[in-house]
């Protein structure tokens, strides 16, 4: 029996004969698997104390890295025959990748640290074939890092998290209310003004408690290359999100005129520090349209496109998939202040538009012509759909599985993220020591029954679903321990259900994944994570005294 997360496609094996790997072990890479070669001897040979100097292909006991093109681009299979050695075979550098993130588990706990514990050790792999392929090439996690600040090195902390569990696409949420977190050089208010505030709301925002000191931070544009560059050696693609027109207070607030200064003194207005729907939208004045174009012609540097369809360039051999892609959010924006504008009310007549919502459509249908235009794929969350897309924007969908519907049907590419599912931040028992209670329970089984593809799609609709992706918003968690808390374990089960061919959610053996679970949480404490026990939160994981918002019962399927 193997204990690999995500479950692989086929096994043969394991034997009770296998390969060891020590210190005399050589690593022989075919061209084209050199980023694969890099992380083995950087990471896993750090953490066994394994040099693995390069050597011949047909050395004994050796590691061999090459690509087979009659392998699915991500697949990979994963040989390890006693008396000859370790091979990893994949259909791209990808491929070869995910298979060494396999090996990894196979060699247990150590091969988790960052240095070794047991130096001069051999490392015994039973002799075993893998075979696997992912279900899904969109496999996400999407990080918050505007309400809670995550430093550079968090967050390529995460993205070895991701690397570990096979995901590869990270959604970096860089904007919001709370904050602006990506360094723009020709508006250099938005991190000077718009990167901290003076006090954060502590809990749900009907909480009385307050934390009374400044909160922020943000990245340099090398900080963000870095990122990128760093996420791309993983096979990870990083999509970032700037949020218009609603949740942009943090920019207003550097920026004044950007806001609907005929209805409210913007002047006034600073970075917001509690939580919600900021009812401070984005003017829909050509202004607004040529600050965002310049903070987007700047991004567009920072995140370059993939070599796929939405061609620019491709900066790394083998880039990551979905790097061309720019999440301009589009969600809860209040139409309050545009209700009241004389402005907003004149380009609605200008440009023969119904009401306000209308206005927000023509808001996003602008960018998503200037992305287009660009070689870049537009996406956002699901409230896009109101008004029509072009033909190459795609739909996070996250109210539900309903907006997905409707975007496949209508022949747009979909990621599935409904909030009931699998919005992290919801909390994951009904007890009262589960620490800020926010949402709905969702149990790590509750995570591996989901499953992404609605049943009413036909099977040409189905295939617009690019994937699944677990969204993590950060509110209530005011520190990495409280994000590692709200995301683990539960993202070993979502990785699971994206990477796995499982059964229906209701066939599924739980039951084995739990059991494999116990191995994997012996990984997860070498790898410093600290995920919620099975039995409960730790002493120093709960809040005690402070508010959430739990709702009661089971979440709708909608």
């Amino acid at each position: 029996m193997h204990d690999v997360i995500p479950a692989p496609r086929a096994v043969e094996g394991p034997m009770r004969c296998g390969v060891g790997l020590d210190a005399k072990t050589t690593l022989w890479a075919a061209p084209g698997t050199d980023t694969t070669e890099r992380w083995l001897r950087a990471t896993l040979g750090a953490a066994l104390g394994l040099p693995l100097p390069p050597g011949p292909q047909d050395a004994r006991d050796a590691v061999r890295l090459l690509l087979d093109d009659t392998l699915e681009p991500e697949a990979y299979k994963l040989s390890v025959v006693v008396n000859w050695g370790v091979e990893i075979r994949g259909g791209s550098a990808a491929g070869v990748f995910w298979g060494a993130q396999t090996l990894r588990q196979l060699l247990g706990p150590d091969a988790f640290r960052r240095a070794p514990v047991r130096p001069g050790r051999t490392y015994g792999i039973p002799h075993q074939i893998i075979e696997d392929a992912p279900r899904f090439p969109w496999r996400g996690l999407m990080l918050d890092v505007s309400r809670h600040f995550t430093p550079k090195d968090g967050v390529l902390r995460h993205l070895d998290l991701m690397a570990a569990h096979k995901l590869n696409v990270f959604h970096f949420h860089l904007t919001d209310d709370q904050g602006w977190r990506v360094q723009i050089k020709r508006y250099p208010k938005l991190t000077e003004i718009g990167s901290w505030r003076a006090r954060t709301k502590f809990g749900h925002r009907a909480s009385p408690l307050w934390e009374e000191k400044p909160h922020g931070g943000f990245y340099t544009q090398d900080d963000i290359r870095e990122i990128v560059a760093y996420a791309a050696e993983r096979h990870i693609g990083v999509v970032p999100e700037i949020d218009i027109p609603g949740h942009s207070q943090a920019a207003i607030a550097a920026y004044p005129e950007l806001g609907n200064t005929d209805v409210i003194d913007t002047t006034s207005l600073t970075v917001w520090d509690t939580w919600g729907v900021s009812k401070n939208v984005l003017a829909p004045t050509d202004n607004t349209l040529r600050f965002y174009e310049g903070v987007f012609e700047e991004l567009l540097e920072l995140f370059p496109a993939d070599a796929g369809p939405f061609t620019q360039f491709a900066p790394f051999p083998g880039f990551a998939p979905f790097s061309g892609f720019v999440h301009i959010g589009g969600d809860e924006c209040a139409k309050d202040q545009w209700k009241q504008s004389p402005t907003a009310q004149a380009r609605i007549r200008e440009l023969g538009l119904a009401d306000e919502d209308e206005l927000q459509s023509w808001f996003i249908r602008h960018f998503d012509n200037w992305l287009s235009a660009r070689g870049r794929r537009l996406i956002g969350w699901d409230e896009i759909l109101e008004g029509g897309l072009a033909e190459g924007a795609a739909v996070s969908s996250w109210r539900g599985y309903q907006g997905g519907v409707t975007a496949a049907r209508a022949g747009h590419d979909v990621v599935m993220c409904p909030e009931q599912q699998v919005y992290l931040d919801h909390r994951q028992a009904a007890g009262s020591d589960e620490p800020v209670p926010i949402g709905y329970v969702r149990t790590l089984e509750d995570v591996y029954r989901f499953e992404p593809v609605p049943p009413e799609l036909t099977e040409a609709e189905a295939r617009h679903v690019l994937g699944t992706q677990a969204n993590v918003w950060t509110e209530v968690m005011e520190d990495p321990a409280r994000v590692d808390y709200q995301t683990f374990p539960r993202l070993a089960a979502f990785a699971e259900v994206a990477w796995s061919a499982l059964p229906a959610p209701a066939e599924r053996d739980f039951a084995d994944f739990e059991r494999r679970m116990a191995a994997h949480y012996g990984r997860l404490d070498a790898l410093g994570v600290a995920y919620r026990p099975p039995t409960g939160p730790l002493p120093w994981q709960r809040r005690p005294g402070v508010l959430g918002r739990p709702i009661e019962g089971a979440p709708p399927n909608v």
